[in-house]
This record gives C-alpha cells, structure tokens and sequence, in this order.
C-alpha cells in the first residue's frame, strides 16, 4: 500500500506539473485581456504534432521539443496579432465562439495535415527504463524528467513574473489593467509576449506527454477544461495559484483514479467498483473546485491579494 501511495503521489506530481504549463499561459490570457480563449489547448494539439514530426525528421528527441517549443511560441503570437487582438474590446461569448471556431479549424486544419490516425512520440532511448527510487520500488525515468522539466518551468516562470520589469508589468496588468496603461505599458506589446509565452509552455507540456499520451486530432479538448477548472481553483490571474492548483488537481485526479475503485470495492463489491469507480474518481477534481469556490470565491490566491 505505501508502494502504491508513493507510486500515485509522484504520478500526481508529474500531471500537476503539466496542467500548470497549460494552466499558467491560460490564467495570464484571462487574467490580463479579459479574454476566455478555448483555442489554447489547440497549441498543445499543434506542439505535441511538431514536436512529434521534428523527433522523426531529426532523430533527436531533445531538439524537436526546443524546434516544437519555439514554432509554437511564434504561431501563438501570429495568432494573437491577426486574430485574437480583435477580440479583447468583445464580451465573453464572443470571445467563447470565436476561439472555439479556432479551436473547430485546428483540429481540421491538423487532419488535413497529418491524418487522423495518431502519430507515435518515442522517448529518448536513455530514458526509456525504469530508475529505482529506493528498495523494492521503481519509477520510470521518463516520468522524473517530466517532473523535474515541470519544476524547472516553475521556478523560471515564477522569477520571469516576479523578478524582472516584464513580470512588473505582467502583475500590474492581471491585477488592474487599467492602471498599467496609465503607468505607460505597451500593453498590446504585453500581450503578443504573453501570448507567445503561453503557447510555448503549451507545446512544452504537448511535447513531453506525447509519448504517454497518443498525439492525436482533438487531444487538446479534454486537457483544457481541467486547465480551466485549475486557474478557478487557483484564482485568475495567478501563477502562484496555478501551480498550487494545478498540483491539486493532479494529485486528486491521480489518486482518485487509484484508489477510489480500491475503496468501493470493500463496499459494494468487486464488479459494482469496476463500474462506478472510474466515474466516481472523474467527478472528485469538480467537487474540489465547488469546495474551494464556496470557502474563497476567487480561487486560492486571486491576482489582487
């Protein structure tokens, strides 16, 4: 049992991390431009097929997901200077529809390029077994670099917002914006960069839960409404709330998938858990974000505090 906890916990750790690369460009995005953009789990769709396309061209793992990284970045603020700049001044479901018919074009603008059958992401082949941890319990290595990638992000992320004039800026502007255009920051300026930072760690999350995950047409769906339902508990605008929240969700995510069916079964038996466990565990990350949105209305640790 306390294999299989630790086993689960480092499993949480691994997901938290990666819905925090999703979830921190996301919060930024709506935090600062008022903007709710659906189209963001499309640039994880799109990084994790070039990273995957780069890998096979190249034969190096390690050079796709920089190639990936830095194309998706740029195709993310070629798509805020054309299209999405147009809609900050638009309510929200404007907003809703407009990236959500983005969201319809990439996922068929991808099809036509790649086919929809799934396209295969190989690790790199030093990291393809197992690294024991301590006796009698092994972790794939390919998931602690996932973990120490997802850290290193964080505390990059977290000096660039905190420590530099950029961050200055960024923070001025989630907490009020209006402010920050009369202190004089090039907003759109802001934004583009924004932008562009937000998809690059969308690619970056893409790229390395390719070779878990498949990478496929309409990948990016699923992920983003847990990307959402991270930034409300964490509290818009906040990159330390991401992270914390991020790493809330993983974690019961991870663990209620484990060990819910486990719970159930001394229950109601082993063929009844089979069925309602896996929905049960499914429902426990919405649970936690009513729990946390009826103690702190806007989220853990909203941009203003």
């Amino acid at each position: 049992m306390t294999i299989l906890l630790l086993e689960q916990a480092l499993n949480g750790l691994q997901f938290g991390l990666m819905l925090f690369l999703l979830a921190a460009g996301l919060t930024l995005v709506f935090g600062i431009m008022d903007m709710v953009n659906l189209a963001h789990g499309s640039l994880y769709m799109v990084g994790a097929y070039l990273v995957a396309t780069l890998s096979l061209a190249t034969g190096s793992f390690w050079l796709a997901l920089a190639l990936g990284v830095a194309a998706t970045a740029a195709l993310g603020m070629v798509l805020e200077i054309t299209i999405l700049r147009r809609l900050y001044r638009r309510d929200h479901v404007t907003q809703v529809l407009a990236t959500f018919a983005i969201l319809l074009m990439c996922n068929e603008a991808v099809r036509m390029a790649w086919g929809s059958q799934p396209l295969m992401l190989n690790p790199p082949a030093a990291l393809a077994g197992p690294v024991e941890l301590l006796p009698g319990f092994s972790y794939p290595a390919y998931r602690l670099l996932i973990i120490g990638v997802g850290l290193a992000a964080a505390v990059l992320l977290y000096g660039l917002v905190v420590h530099t004039r950029l961050g200055m800026q960024v923070r001025a502007g989630a907490s009020n914006r209006d402010m920050a255009l009369a202190m004089g920051t090039d907003v759109q300026r802001l934004f583009t960069v924004v932008f562009g930072v937000g998809a690059g760690l969308c690619a970056l999350a893409g790229g390395l839960l390719g070779p878990l995950l498949a990478v496929q047409v309409g990948m990016g769906e699923n992920i983003l409404i847990l990307a959402f339902v991270v930034i409300v508990i964490g509290g818009i605008g906040s990159v330390r709330g991401a992270l914390l929240g991020a790493l809330l969700v993983g974690t019961v995510d991870t663990a209620g998938r484990a060990l819910i069916p486990l719970l159930l079964e001394t229950v109601v038996g082993i063929d009844a858990a089979a069925n309602a466990g896996p929905a049960v565990a499914s429902i426990l990350i919405y649970v936690l974000m009513a729990a946390v949105l009826f103690f702190k209305p806007r989220g853990l640790f909203p941009a203003h505090a």
